[in-house]
Parts: C-alpha cells; sequence; structure tokens
C-alpha cells in the first residue's frame, strides 16, 4: 500500500531515522504535526509528505522561504490528514540527490527539488521510486522528455511555456500570418522567443525573431527605429515581446500602439504603485497567474498574502513562487487521495492533472489580461 496511517509520534521519528542516512538534514528539518483523521466517507487515509528546498542557499533561499510559506500556508487552511516535513536540501546535484534518496525511504510523496540541476540528477540517477512532485523542469535532451518516470509530476512554472499559450492564443484572435518577435541577447528572453516562434509555426503563423540591442537598460535607438521602419513596410500583425515591463515601454513608445503588442509574465509591472503606473502599455495583452491578477477573487482570498520585504515594495517572482507553493500542496492532497485525473483552479492558473495511471500528464492555462490604466487587468474580470 503507497500510503499508510501513522501516529502523530511517528513523524518525530522520521527525522531521527533520516538522521541516519543523511545526517546533514536532521538538523535542517522542520516538522509540523499532522492532524489525525477518522476513517469515513471523503477522508483521505495519512500520507507523510517530504518538502525538499534549499532555504539556506544564497541564489535560491528567497525562493524556497517563499515556496515554503505558501505551501504551508495552504496546508494551515486545509490540512485534510497530511503530515507535512520540511527538509533542508543543499542545492548542489549530489547532495540534493542523496537527501531525495534518504527522503524517499521515510516519505510517501516528495516535493521538489527548486533547482533544474536537482531534479535532473534525481531524474538521471534513475532512483524515483515514491510520487514526487517536482518545482521544475529536469533539463535533459528534448528526445528523452517523452521518457520522463510515471512517478514523477513537474508543475514548476515555466515562461516558455507561457510563450506557447500566446502563440496559441495569438493565433486564435489574429488568425494565420507575419508576426514580429523582440527580444534581446539575455539568454532568458531568448528561450523565451524561440519557445514562441516554434508553437507560431505550429498553429500556422510566420514568426520572424529580431534582438533588440540594449545599454544598461535603455534599447538603441537605432535599433529602435530600424523596428519601426519594418513594422511600416511589412505590416505584421502583431508584436509578442519577450521584454520586460520597461523594456516593453521604450518599444511602444518607438513603434507606436497600432499594431497589437503581445507578452508573457514579465511585462506586468504589478508592484507598482499609482505614481509608477504605466499608461504607455495601455492595451498591451499578456498572461500572468491569478494569485497576481485577481487578488480580491475569493479563492485567492482564501489564503494570506505573503508579507512584502523591508522596503514595502512586493517581489512578483517571490509572489509567483508562494502562489506555486499554494498549488503544489493542493495537488500534493489530490495525489495523497489517488485520484488519478483531476482540475484545480488554482493560484497559478488553471490545472488539469493526470497522475499515477500511465503517463502524467499536467497542463497550466494561466489567465489573459490587457493594460488598463498603466496595469495589467483580467481579460475575463473587465
Amino acid at each position: 500500500m503507497l500510503f499508510k496511517w501513522a501516529r502523530p509520534w511517528m513523524l518525530v521519528l522520521a527525522g531521527v531515522m533520516l538522521h541516519g542516512l543523511c545526517p546533514a538534514a536532521l538538523a535542517n528539518t522542520t516538522v509540523v504535526e499532522p492532524v489525525a483523521n477518522d476513517i469515513g466517507d471523503g477522508r483521505i487515509p495519512l500520507a507523510s509528505v517530504a518538502l525538499l528546498l534549499p532555504t539556506r542557499s544564497g541564489p535560491l533561499g528567497s525562493a524556497a522561504d517563499a515556496l515554503r510559506s505558501g505551501f504551508l500556508a495552504a496546508y494551515e487552511r486545509n490540512k485534510n490528514g497530511l503530515a507535512i516535513s520540511v527538509i533542508e536540501a543543499p542545492d548542489t546535484p549530489a547532495d540534493m540527490l542523496a537527501a531525495y534518496l534518504a527522503a524517499s525511504q521515510k516519505f510517501d510523496i516528495l516535493i521538489g527539488p527548486l533547482s533544474r540541476t536537482g531534479i535532473t540528477a534525481i531524474v538521471q540517477s534513475g532512483k524515483i521510486t515514491k510520487p514526487t512532485i517536482a518545482l521544475t523542469q529536469p533539463d535533459l535532451p528534448s528526445d528523452h522528455e517523452a521518457a520522463l518516470p510515471q512517478l514523477l509530476l513537474p508543475i514548476g512554472l515555466s515562461i516558455e511555456t507561457e510563450a506557447r499559450q500566446v502563440a496559441d492564443w495569438m493565433s486564435a484572435e489574429r488568425g494565420p500570418g507575419k508576426v514580429f518577435v523582440v527580444a534581446t541577447n539575455v539568454s532568458w528572453q531568448k528561450r523565451v522567443a524561440n519557445a514562441f516562434a516554434q508553437q507560431a509555426a505550429n498553429v500556422g503563423m510566420q514568426a520572424d525573431v529580431m534582438l533588440l540591442s540594449m545599454a544598461q537598460g535603455v534599447a538603441n535607438p537605432g535599433a529602435l527605429d530600424q523596428l519601426k521602419q519594418r513594422i511600416q513596410t511589412e505590416n505584421p500583425s502583431a508584436l509578442f515581446v519577450a521584454l520586460t515591463a520597461d523594456q516593453a515601454l521604450q518599444v511602444r513608445s518607438a513603434v507606436g500602439a497600432d499594431t497589437p503588442m503581445y507578452g508573457i509574465s514579465q511585462l506586468n509591472s504589478v508592484g507598482k504603485d499609482d505614481s509608477n503606473r504605466l499608461a504607455g502599455l495601455d492595451g498591451v495583452r499578456l498572461l500572468d497567474i491569478p494569485w497576481l491578477l485577481m487578488a480580491d477573487k475569493p479563492s485567492m482570498m482564501a489564503y494570506p498574502r505573503q508579507a512584502s520585504g523591508a522596503t514595502g515594495a512586493s517581489n512578483p517572482d517571490l509572489a509567483r513562487l508562494y502562489a506555486l507553493g499554494i498549488d503544489a500542496y493542493n495537488v500534493t492532497r489530490q495525489i495523497a487521495a489517488r485520484n488519478p485525473a483531476f482540475q484545480i483552479n488554482g493560484a497559478t492558473g488553471k490545472l488539469n492533472v493526470g497522475f499515477g495511471v500511465g503517463t502524467p500528464a499536467f497542463d497550466r492555462a494561466e489567465t489573459t489580461a490587457v493594460y488598463e490604466n498603466g496595469v495589467a487587468v483580467p481579460l475575463d474580470g473587465r
């Protein structure tokens, strides 16, 4: 049997037993006491869950802490018989693999890691023997992606996936035709541009990718002028910008608003106060998660908001990871209940999940939005 009934004191012992396998893990393990359930209709058996995160890592510490906070916020709202242990796992591939293998001997469900190098090491080990909810995608050759282990469910946020969703959305609204794709030499922007271009080709659009020169955050005036001339000459049906909000504002100011502009969540200027609204982006279409676009929706208000930083400003990237933590917990509950297929209207989007029978499947549809009065608002909520 995959899951087991356990008493609260067994979770305390789990940390001790884990120490014998991975000495560094014990001192950094936080155990949240489970709430015992009686057997009854609709109840799920108690499952032990390990959340493996590098909360003390310099590069990933803040991200791990945000995700952990969201996960535990969802746990506090609906404990429903799950016993959660948060395990500090150093984020080098070897250390993460060691922590994962140790935890897999003691827990029913494992969640993590947060880094691509960590999950890649775990996948390549060939030792995934328990349901594992990965918080990112493994970095594997494309011909290996279809052969992920049946007990692995990657649910991480992906800007490349956002780009592909925007391509489908643009095709539905604009139809086939030429579109311009604008990015800079920054690696994430090139990945997003390429993902969009590939999906655009799949749905019958012709995508022309062009890289924009930037120096200290300022676009090259000559490059902007050249882009404007090409738009006037070739008349693309739309622009896809793999840019930040401030970069997109420079492009919009140079080329005008006649050509529809689309982008991903990095266009959302969430966190700016009224004095910093980006009215120059009004009409620009983008995707982002419900947690940031629909904060006043009852399903979003059910969870506490993450505290702002010392400056009082919110960090949208950390907010997205907090929301991912909420969804990771709710996906865990469904897997603990052994539901082979389920849907969740989550904090990061509408989730469709298949797990436990055949090849795992995961799809996230983020919320479509448009800039109005300098801020992004959901299209469905206008």
